[in-house]
């Protein structure tokens, strides 16, 4: 078995309960897990599974990535990706200063057109396009927004926002994203689009989601609904299902009582499926038949019923067309069902798969890290694949 160094998140947690002058069985008696789960993750005999994770930064009070070490600056900068994160910064940080005087913008419709390439670039994982080109795109329609305003263009610029968001995220810049949301917000009240108001909301559902907030995060999700009921339109419905979906994972990390409510949920966000199909259109949410069953998948995850998760797995069949974040995505919390349910030699594939679709997203999810550490220390004998995978994470 390969050797395994400190720099993983079972230390950090391991490091974070000193400083807080915890014991292990006191830390343990604060969290919905077992003092044996507790030592397992410490001492890297097991992974630490989202939830885990988040419930325990929740206890002691710090953000989620002091324990995952994210954002993961070696690996970004083998990959050349740190350098990109200060523009985009920088960017957001302009939103309030007015037209620039240096800058001229192309016509508003190359500006939507170039808004919703970079939204594309996203969902096929090409992170480093995206990051790129993204601080100049907002720059321009920033400066063409404050210049002539359009809804046309603040719905655009707030989609910008969006993608500022995504590529934080996928990057392991959480703070960064709230700063693209609070922007996102910005540029929505210009727009007035309850539609796209409502997808930030969501959107900082999630961020609560990954912190372990998970009132705040339901919270949010009301509200969300709130600024869409009674619209009665193909992307209102759109987006209601998805706030539903988003809704269903949240109760399922939130504890397995909350089985009913999730089921609740995702039959809500079935019914819109149905009526909406395809809605992949639809501010970029991948809303839809095949998402509902991805999601569904998710929650099962999320409450550890790994069984069922790997049993819906195998009966979801991915389009051709569906979104190659939301692919590998899948893969991901396929490996995790596999690897805790023993079939190691199985995860591993999805593991590959997942890197062969999105190898920048796969790279950097906390995820599939953790996986890959877990499955490194299940092996009596690392196979090359996944001593190679290990490396490739750096550790």
């Amino acid at each position: 078995m390969s050797s395994y160094d400190d720099d993983h998140t079972g230390a950090r947690i391991k490091e974070q309960r000193r400083l807080a002058h915890l014991t292990q069985k006191q830390l343990a008696a604060l969290l919905p897990y077992s003092y044996s789960l507790l030592n397992q993750v410490e001492c890297g005999a097991r992974a630490a599974t989202p939830d885990f994770v988040a419930a325990v930064a929740r206890v002691l009070r710090i953000d989620v990535t002091v324990l995952t070490g994210q954002p993961y600056v070696t690996e970004l900068q083998k990959d050349r990706l740190a350098a990109l994160v200060r523009p985009i910064r920088e960017a957001l940080d302009t939103y309030d200063l007015g037209a620039d005087p240096a800058v001229c913008p192309r016509p508003t419709a190359q500006l939507v057109e170039a808004a919703d390439l970079l939204c594309r670039a996203v969902r096929a994982t090409r992170l480093r396009m995206a990051a790129t080109e993204l601080p100049s795109l907002i720059a321009e329609m920033t400066t063409a927004a404050w210049t002539a305003p359009t809804t046309e263009l603040w719905q655009a610029l707030a989609s910008t926002y969006r993608t500022a968001h995504d590529i934080s995220v996928k990057l392991g810049y959480y703070d960064l994203s709230s700063v693209a949301l609070d922007r996102m917000a910005w540029a929505s009240e210009r727009a007035s689009d309850p539609c796209l108001s409502a997808v930030r909301q969501y959107m900082r559902a999630l961020v609560y989601f990954r912190e372990g907030e998970y009132t705040i995060g339901q919270r949010l999700i009301g509200a969300g609904h709130g600024l869409i009921n009674g619209l009665g339109t193909r992307e209102s419905l759109a987006v209601n299902g998805q706030l539903h979906l988003g809704a269903a994972v949240i109760a399922a990390r939130a504890g397995a009582c909350n089985r009913a409510v999730v089921e609740g949920h995702l039959e809500q966000a079935s019914v819109c499926a149905e009526r909406t199909g395809d809605a992949s259109d639809v501010y970029w949410l991948s809303f839809g038949p095949t998402n509902v069953d991805l999601h569904s998948m998710s929650a099962s995850v999320e409450m550890r019923l790994y069984d069922d998760a790997l049993s819906q797995a195998r009966e979801i069949r991915l389009p051709a067309g569906l979104a190659t974040s939301r692919r590998a995505h899948y893969l991901i919390d396929r490996a995790r069902s596999e690897m805790e349910t023993g079939r190691t030699t199985a995860a591993l594939s999805s593991l590959v798969a997942a890197r062969k679709a999105a190898p920048e997203q796969t790279r950097y999810h906390p995820g599939a890290r953790e996986t890959i550490s877990g499955l490194v220390h299940q092996a009596r004998r690392t196979p090359d694949t996944l001593g190679h995978m290990a490396a490739w994470i750096g550790m």
